[in-house]
């Protein structure tokens, strides 16, 4: 799968990318827990799209680095669309 074809409401989304910037962590507070948030941007050579980050993924990953996303999802933020693993999405660094 390329980036190029990831658009809002594709599923199991299966994809290697490399890391081209990850945004400063940010703390949030959701139902009583406070996490970490941060959005990481990928690219491949169709192009680039924004990766939502959550606690121990965000210090899994860093600039330059290549990652295997494995049944991530896309939805849309500010009408843009974005990579998200959810609960059974997986990152790895390769």
């Amino acid at each position: 799968m390329k980036i190029s074809e990831l658009s809002p409401g594709t599923g199991k989304v299966e994809i290697e990318a490399e890391v081209v910037s990850i945004e400063t962590p940010r703390e949030i507070n959701k139902m009583g827990r406070t996490l970490r948030v941060a959005n990481a941007e990928l690219k491949d050579d169709s192009g680039t799209i924004s990766l939502v980050l959550w606690n121990d993924q965000i210090d899994k990953i860093s600039s330059g680095m290549k990652v295997k996303i494995e049944n991530g999802y896309v939805n849309e933020w500010q009408s843009k669309p974005q990579l998200t693993l959810g609960k059974f999405g997986k990152l790895t660094p390769l």
